[in-house]
C-alpha cells in the first residue's frame, strides 16, 4: 500500500484510500453484527453464504480500487448494484418483524461504501445520487418512506455524505489541474529564459557588433548593418513571447506582459518579467493609453530611425514602465511651451492618466540624448473581481 500510494498520479487517489479503509471498518462492523443477528434470521445460513459472497466480492472492488484499475464507472455500477441486492435479500431471509424492527442485513455503514466509490469517482451530485438510491432500497426494504429526520436521519445521511465527499473530491481535481498547469507554465519560462541567456551572450551580441560595426565602416557593408539591426530585434520580440497555452489570469485581472509584448515590433523593443504581472483591467487599459501615446510621440518627434525600448518591472508593492528611445530628445521648455499654447497631449494624456491610478510619473530629456519616460503605479492587490 505505500508503494502504491507513493506512486499514485490520480490527485484522488488519497480519498480512494480513505474509502477504503471505511470499507474495512464497515465490514467490521456488519460482521460482528450478523454474528449477534443471526440467530433471529428465518435463513441464517443463507445469509452467512451472501455474506460471504459479498465479502469477496469487497475485496476484489478493494484491491482494484487502491491498485487504480478498478477506478471504472462499471466498477462502481457493479458495487452499487450489488449492495442494493444483497439490502434487498433482506426480504428473503428475515421475516416482516425482524425487517420492521432492524436494518438490512449487509448494514447501511457497509453498504456505504458504494456511495464513497460513486462520489469519488463522479463528484457531488454522483455521490448524492448514491446516496439517494441507497436510502430509498431501504424505504422500499422497510415498506415505508419516511423523512423524520428527528427519528431516523439515514436517509439525509447518506445524501449528504455523498455529496461532501463527491465536492472533495472535484475539487481535488480541480486543484490538481491548477497546479499542473502552473508547474508546466513555471517549467516553460524557466526553458525560455535559459534558451534567452543564451541567445543574449551569442546570437544577439554577435548581431549587435555587427550592426554596430556596419554602421561605422559604412558603404555597402551598412545594409549588412541594417539587415543585422532588423534580426537582432526580431529575435528579441520571439524571445520575450509568453507561451501560447499560459493559464489566464482571474476574472476582471489581466497580465500586462502580453499586452505589452505585442507592441514590439522593427522599432520597438520589449522586456518584461517571465512572471505574470497582474493588474485590473481598467487600471491596465489606462496604463497602456498612456504607453500608447508615448509610442506614439516619439514615432512623430524623435526623428527618422529612432528607436523605442520598453521595459517592465514588478517591484512587489509597485510597478514600473521604462520607456526609453534614442531620438533627438525633447529641446529645454519645449514641455512648458507646448502648455502654453494649450497642447495638453502629454499632461492629460500621459501625466494626468498615471497620476489618476495613484501613480508617479517621471520624464528625462535632453537634445540629442533621447527620452526616458518612467511610468510607476501601485501594484495590484488581487482583490479586484
Amino acid at each position: 500500500m505505500t508503494s502504491s500510494s507513493r506512486h499514485d498520479g490520480d490527485p484522488v487517489g488519497p480519498l480512494w484510500r480513505g474509502a477504503q479503509i471505511f470499507r474495512l471498518i464497515g465490514f467490521l462492523y456488519a460482521l460482528g453484527f450478523n454474528i449477534a443477528i443471526s440467530s433471529d434470521l428465518a435463513r441464517p445460513g443463507v445469509t452467512w453464504a451472501l455474506f460471504s459472497v459479498v465479502t469477496a466480492a469487497n475485496i476484489a472492488l478493494a484491491a482494484g480500487y487502491l491498485l487504480g484499475p478498478g477506478r471504472r464507472w462499471w466498477c462502481v455500477g457493479v458495487e452499487l448494484a450489488m449492495f442494493m441486492a444483497a439490502m434487498l435479500s433482506t426480504f428473503y431471509v428475515a421475516d416482516a418483524d425482524w425487517i420492521a424492527n432492524n436494518q438490512t442485513w449487509p448494514t447501511t455503514l457497509w453498504c456505504s461504501s458504494a456511495l464513497l466509490s460513486a462520489a469519488v469517482m463522479g463528484g457531488a451530485w454522483t455521490g448524492a445520487a448514491a446516496g439517494v438510491v441507497l436510502g430509498f432500497t431501504n424505504f422500499l426494504v422497510k415498506g415505508e418512506v419516511f423523512f423524520n429526520f428527528g427519528r431516523n436521519a439515514t436517509f439525509l445521511l447518506l445524501v449528504v455524505s455523498g455529496m461532501a465527499v463527491g465536492l472533495a473530491a472535484s475539487r481535488a481535481r480541480l486543484t490538481h489541474a491548477k497546479l499542473t498547469a502552473a508547474v508546466r507554465v513555471a517549467a516553460q519560462a524557466a526553458e525560455r529564459e535559459r534558451l534567452a541567456r543564451h541567445v543574449h551572450d551569442g546570437v544577439l551580441q554577435a548581431l549587435t557588433l555587427i550592426a554596430r560595426r556596419g554602421r561605422e565602416i559604412g558603404g555597402p557593408t551598412t545594409e549588412l548593418a541594417e539587415l543585422a539591426a532588423t534580426q537582432e530585434r526580431r529575435l528579441r520580440r520571439l524571445i520575450a513571447e509568453a507561451p501560447a497555452d499560459a493559464p489566464a489570469p482571474p476574472t476582471g485581472r489581466v497580465d500586462l506582459g502580453p499586452i505589452l509584448r505585442s507592441l514590439a515590433s522593427e522599432s520597438v523593443s520589449v522586456s518584461t518579467p517571465a512572471e505574470p504581472v497582474l493588474l485590473d483591467t481598467a487600471v491596465a487599459e489606462e496604463l497602456m493609453a498612456a504607453v500608447a501615446n508615448i509610442l506614439d510621440n516619439t514615432e512623430r518627434h524623435a526623428g527618422a530611425g529612432a528607436q523605442s525600448f520598453v521595459l517592465l518591472e514588478d517591484l512587489d508593492d509597485e510597478v514600473m514602465l521604462s520607456l526609453r528611445d534614442d531620438g533627438c530628445g525633447i529641446a529645454p521648455g519645449r514641455l512648458a511651451q507646448a502648455k502654453a499654447e494649450g497642447r495638453m497631449g502629454i499632461s492629460r494624456s500621459i501625466i494626468d492618466r498615471v497620476e489618476t491610478l495613484g501613480g508617479t510619473v517621471s520624464l528625462v530629456s535632453a537634445p540629442g540624448a533621447g527620452t526616458e519616460w518612467e511610468l510607476t503605479i501601485p501594484a495590484d492587490d488581487g482583490e479586484s473581481t
